[in-house]
């Protein structure tokens, strides 16, 4: 671990992001994973896609809106503190505001692009940011937000 000027070991900050549309136990186990990348008194900030983000990307507006699902992360036990992203997606301004040690990326394959922009910026900016993929868990029946969204779409169906 870094150690600050005055000797004292320096507390790790480790940034996570996603949509987190309809949070489940798998958001969950990522962002505990996410935490215990940056050691003992990791500082855990998770930076929530805005609504705008997730329809530029995904082509669709999520289930909820973006200030409750920001509402919802943060309230979580293992979350020091939720932000939401910036409206054009800005990750230099990200990094440069969060000044994150460590850059957690979840398995799935919206990450690919996100984990190229943040290498990118990362050798742009010449920051010294660990970036580092967090493996999926396991393969519960309801481990994504499509998995919930068609459940619930089969039960209303019966």
């Amino acid at each position: 671990m870094a150690r600050n000027n005055n000797g004292a070991r320096k507390r790790k900050t480790v940034l996570a992001s996603g949509v987190f549309d309809l949070l489940h136990l798998g958001h969950v186990r990522f962002l505990e994973a996410a935490k215990k990348t940056g050691g003992a008194n990791a500082k855990l900030v998770v930076v929530v896609a805005r609504d705008s983000t997730v329809e530029r990307k995904k082509g669709k507006k999520p289930v909820m809106p973006e200030y409750q699902r920001c509402a919802l992360v943060a309230s979580l036990k293992v979350v020091d503190q939720a932000i939401l992203g910036h409206r054009n997606f800005d990750m230099t301004k990200v990094l440069e505001e969060i000044k994150p040690d460590i850059v957690a990326l979840g398995y799935d394959s919206h990450t690919s692009s996100l984990e190229r922009t943040v290498e990118n910026v990362i050798k742009k900016e010449g920051l010294k940011i660990e970036v580092v993929k967090i493996a999926k868990f396991s393969s519960d029946e309801l481990d994504s937000s499509s998995k919930i969204k068609q459940r619930i779409v089969e039960q209303v169906q019966r």
